[in-house]
This record gives C-alpha cells, sequence and structure tokens, in this order.
C-alpha cells in the first residue's frame, strides 16, 4: 500500500511535466501562426483540452508561457552545442556536428524559430536578457570552435559568419515544403558549411 501511494506523486507529477510540455508545443504553434498578441489564455487552454483558468496551474501569465518557450528552447541549444562540442574528435568534427545539430533544431522546431523573431519583444526585460545571454553563450561556442580553426581571423569576423550561419539555417525551413527532408537537410548542411568557409 505504502508503494502505491509513494507512485502517486510521480505519477501526477509525470502527468504535470507532460501537459505543460504539451501547452508550451500548442503555443509555438498558436504563436507562430497568430502572433503572440493574436493568442489568449482560453486559446492555449483549448488547444490541449483544458479550460483556460486551468493555464495558471502550469504557468503565471501568457507572458510566463512565451519565456518558458525561449528561454527553454535557448538553453536547449547551448546545453546541446556544448554537449555536441565535447563529444567530437576534433575541431573539424565539432564543426560539422554543430552545424547537424542547428540544423536538426531548425527542421524540428521552424515555430519556435518564428515567435523568437517576432515577439521577443513581449518578454519582460529580464526574460528578454535570459534570451539573448543563452543565444550569445551559444554563438561563442560556434566562435570558439572557428576561431581554432582560423586562429588569424578576428572574432568579430567569426562571430558574424556564425550568425548569418544561423540566419540561413533558420529561415530556410520556412520555404523549403517542396523539398524532401533528407535533400533540405543535406542541402543545408552544405551551404552553412560553405558559408562558414569549411
Amino acid at each position: 500500500m505504502a508503494e502505491t501511494l509513494d507512485a502517486l506523486p510521480t505519477a501526477r507529477g509525470r502527468a504535470k511535466a507532460e501537459r505543460r510540455a504539451a501547452l508550451l508545443s500548442s503555443a509555438a504553434h498558436l504563436f507562430a501562426t497568430r502572433g503572440f498578441d493574436g493568442v489568449s489564455i482560453e486559446d492555449l487552454g483549448a488547444s490541449v483540452g483544458i479550460s483556460g483558468p486551468a493555464v495558471y496551474r502550469h504557468f503565471t501569465s501568457k507572458q510566463a508561457v512565451l519565456a518558458a518557450l525561449l528561454i527553454g528552447v535557448s538553453d536547449g541549444l547551448l546545453v546541446g552545442g556544448r554537449a555536441v562540442v565535447d563529444s567530437a574528435d576534433d575541431d573539424p568534427a565539432a564543426l560539422r556536428a554543430l552545424v547537424r545539430f542547428h540544423v536538426e533544431f531548425a527542421l524540428r522546431d521552424p515555430d519556435v524559430i518564428r515567435v523568437q523573431d517576432r515577439d521577443l519583444a513581449a518578454l519582460s526585460l529580464r526574460d528578454r536578457e535570459s534570451v539573448r545571454d543563452l543565444q550569445r553563450r551559444y554563438v561563442g561556442l560556434w566562435v570558439d570552435v572557428l576561431g581554432r580553426l582560423r586562429p588569424s581571423t578576428e572574432r568579430a569576423e567569426l562571430r558574424l559568419r556564425a550568425q548569418a550561419t544561423f540566419g540561413l539555417l533558420n529561415s530556410t525551413p520556412h520555404s523549403a515544403r517542396s523539398v524532401t527532408a533528407a535533400r533540405t537537410r543535406a542541402l543545408l548542411e552544405e551551404m552553412a558549411l560553405a558559408a562558414l568557409d569549411q
């Protein structure tokens, strides 16, 4: 009996985490489609089969949903990027792996990219700074690898190359619907490495 009672909070916690993840996924799609201002708390709740007020069990406000979405994805990129670099055999392999990692993100989460581009300003100043700090650190991973590959190139130029590559990768999935996913992935990786001069 004690074992069953101990399992209940775990099951409840798992269900709550799943509902929260579903809300974030739906929010990404709704915000991307309608814009942050065009989506209500009621819309968010309805998208996962709950009432609008029930959303407040998971997030304090609609702005908190947006913050969790954008801070979460930025943190995920930084953590994932670090893991990619740490597991690579050498710097050329690290750069190729970073490109593959970012291509996968861009193809998997185009809605989040669209929300970031359009609705970042809807965040509080503190949350906006958190997103920007995480993104600066993610760019820094790329610049560090590029710097070891091109030690005579100034960091400012390497940063520009990295950011231009993100622009390429983040914008293309919106217009790649007529090309197969495998071919899109291969083309994006090829173009990104060319942009990075590798």
